[in-house]
């Protein structure tokens, strides 16, 4: 039987999006590995550029954690197998502490980890004190250690709030308000470390200033137990090369979407739309998420790589688009500047960039081979699309979610699918099937919601 492990953990979390929340992990997990401590961090819910800062920072890949998307088994397996080896583990959490279902608290109550509440303390002092009051007596069983105080506009302001706190929560730490510690950022989110050029003197001023304050104290042990032990997953696509789009435009790639593919037996090849100009031998494509929209000019003029894909398109293979994948496989796509690319024209449709988000938040993601769950998040939409084979389905909602799209082989959707929710659909959608099934063909289309119920 496996044995507990103990392991240092807190959890960084705060009253809402906004607060500093990226900026604080990440300053303290570079303390820590400066100190030459292996540091092991992870973000509640879907995210792909809040881990790369984290990653960035700690020096070890970053994992989503999330009890709707992974279940409770998978993120007790991944804290466990984190703290085998590690000598902190750091859990970075999404929106506000109670936000969502199941939401940051949720999984802090589960695993027993002691949370600290970063406010953004701009416009107000003894303020605080009733944020951190609230947060501490809303549930009785979150544990919050102390409170970080970010922002602040000088000695005598974080002195107040200091004060206010005395007999509610331990202010652990303060960080001043400067335009120097405040990570880059643009739609969807904050700029990947290979374009923040200043990131690491971000962090490292961010680091210094919690050296010496309370925060930067390893915190107490945390009892980690292993999952209950689970039959291995077969090799289901053994002998299958799949071909995964991935650079600059291409990113959104979850670490366990990746090992899982391997686990189950495929060899992984990648790519790059924006330089490549052969496909390499393939069975079956992957076009993630990430940023095409940002390399319009070189996507568009790549024409010799878009005539491969066409061609491994018409012998029937399957191919997988997510989000900015889907829009690369489009007709066109049009930029915020309102100026229109020729993409691959491989499915019927035409994207558009918008400042206004679309569908939001989690969402399964009902294939013929399978349910995946996953997410969707982005600021563009596609018109004039096909018919969609099914909708996405979200947890708390009951209106429709992503439309999702199958064209022979092609399957094509602004969800990000995270794979290990059900290995065997994701080897069926990898693997070839010469002529799809009546399944593939059949539309389970919602008709009693209109797509303006989607947008909130």
């Amino acid at each position: 039987m496996n044995q507990p492990r103990y392991c240092p953990a807190l959890f960084i979390s705060a009253p809402a999006s906004g607060q500093g929340k990226t900026t604080v992990t990440a300053a303290l997990a570079r303390y820590h590995a400066d100190q030459g401590r292996t540091v092991r961090v992870f973000k509640i819910g879907p995210d792909y550029l809040d881990p790369l800062i984290l990653q960035h920072a700690s020096g070890w890949d970053v994992e989503p954690l999330d009890l709707w998307m992974m279940g409770e088994s998978g993120c007790r397996e991944a804290l466990y197998n984190a703290a085998q080896h590690a000598d902190l583990i750091l859990i970075e959490g999404a929106m506000g502490l109670f936000d969502g279902t199941p939401s940051s608290a949720d999984v802090a109550i589960r695993f027993g980890i002691p949370v600290v509440a970063v406010i953004n303390v701009k416009g107000m002092a003894q303020s605080v004190a009733a944020l951190a009051y609230g947060l501490t007596h809303f549930c009785d069983d979150i544990d919050i250690a102390g409170v970080v105080a970010n922002q602040t506009g000088s000695p005598r302001h974080a002195a107040l709030i200091k004060e206010a706190l005395s007999g509610q929560a331990p202010l652990l730490a303060t960080l001043p308000r400067e335009d120097s510690l405040t990570l880059p950022a643009r739609h969807l989110g904050l700029i990947p470390p290979d374009e923040a050029h200043s990131l690491d003197a971000q962090i490292e001023a961010a680091s210094d200033l919690l050296a010496n304050s309370p925060l930067a104290a390893l915190p107490q042990a945390v009892v980690f137990h292993a999952s209950e032990r689970v039959e291995p997953i077969p090799p289901l696509l053994e002998g299958i090369r799949i071909a995964i789009a991935c650079d600059a435009a291409f990113s959104f790639i979850y670490p366990a979407n990746i090992r899982l593919l391997e686990k189950m037996g495929a060899t992984l090849r990648y790519f790059s739309p924006l330089k490549d100009t052969q496909l390499p031998k393939a069975d079956a494509l992957w076009f993630p998420g990430g940023y095409p929209e940002l390399h319009l000019d070189a996507l568009a003029a790549n024409t010799a790589l878009a005539a491969e894909i066409h061609r491994f398109h018409q012998t029937g293979k399957p191919i997988l688009a997510e989000c900015g994948g889907m829009l690369y496989l489009l007709e066109s796509l049009t930029s915020l500047e309102g100026k229109k690319y020729p993409m691959l024209n491989l499915l019927q449709g035409y994207g558009e960039m918008h400042t206004r988000s679309g569908c939001q938040g989690m969402q399964s993601a009902p294939l013929p081979e399978g349910v995946i769950r996953g997410h969707a998040h982005h600021r563009s939409r596609s018109y004039a699309m096909p018919a969609p084979i099914a909708y996405g389905q979200r947890p708390s909602h009951p209106a429709p979610g992503e439309e999702i799209y199958r064209e022979r082989n092609l399957t094509a959707s602004y969800i990000h699918l995270f794979f290990p929710s059900n290995p065997y659909a994701v080897a069926r959608l990898f693997s070839y099937v010469d002529e799809p099934s009546t399944a593939h063909k059949t539309a389970t289309i919602i008709t009693h919601f209109s797509r303006e119920d989607c947008d909130d």
